[in-house]
Order: C-alpha cells, then structure tokens, then sequence
C-alpha cells in the first residue's frame, strides 16, 4: 500500500543517488549502518545525519537534513514512527525528491503531506531488500 513496485523501481533507479541516511551513526549494531554499506554497494552515496553527526562508511555526517550543504535525492529514515513525520517535513523542505520510511516506520500523516508536496515515498520497507531484487 506504501510502496508499490513502481515506485520503489524509480526511487531506487530513476531519482539519483545521494541518499540522506537520518539515524545513520557509527553504531555497528544499528540497522541504519548495515543498511548504508549496502546501499553503498549499490552506488549510492550515502550521507549520515545524526545529532553525533559522526563520519560513517568514509562519509562524514551532519547533525540534520539542514546542515548538508548539497542537494539530497532520497531522505532514508531510521528514526521512529512518532518523529519520522518530521524528518519527512523537513525533506520536502530540503527539497528532496523521495523519503523512504524504514520497516516498521509508519506516519499515514507524513506520508500524506510527503505525496501532496510532489515527493515520492515509501513506507514500512526496506532499499537493502528491494534494491538487490532490481538487478
């Protein structure tokens, strides 16, 4: 419902590789960092933002989507269901052009909003699943 193949085919392979990676840290034990090495491996750039905004997988990090002093293609959330509408704000604002909603991060609200503001987005899935399936 949040993410039918088309549209997670274009995000993954049609609307660029930089990719914002919000709760990205060094933390080897957090999804969000095997996450990133796979998207990495896939050729995307990977941007961390964290409040430690810490340097990971070589990339250095920025404490929010404001901070990055470049453009953002796709907005990968790692934060919680009740901040993620947030972050989701604040990538339409940094004007990306997709958020993609980590598994069990849910906000119909955001997703709502998102959509409204021309952003593509999914939700309750995960690029380092779909993303091999594509090749």
């Amino acid at each position: 419902m949040y993410g039918d193949e088309a549209t997670i085919r274009r995000i993954l392979t049609e609307l660029g590789d930089t990719w914002a990676v919000v709760g990205l840290s060094a933390n080897r034990d957090r999804a969000a960092y095997g996450v990133a090495r796979v998207l990495q491996r896939f050729g995307k750039r990977i941007v961390p933002v964290h409040p430690k905004a810490e340097t990971v997988h070589g990339e250095p990090g920025y404490a929010s989507l404001a901070d990055i002093p470049f453009d953002v293609d796709v907005v990968d959330v790692f934060v919680n269901s009740r901040l993620a509408g947030a972050v989701a704000d604040e990538a339409v604002a940094k004007g990306a052009r997709a958020v993609w909603f980590q598994l069990s991060v849910v906000d119909e609200a955001a997703y709502a909003r998102t959509r409204e503001a021309g952003l593509e987005m999914v939700m309750d899935r995960c690029p380092a699943i779909e993303i091999p399936r594509l090749s």
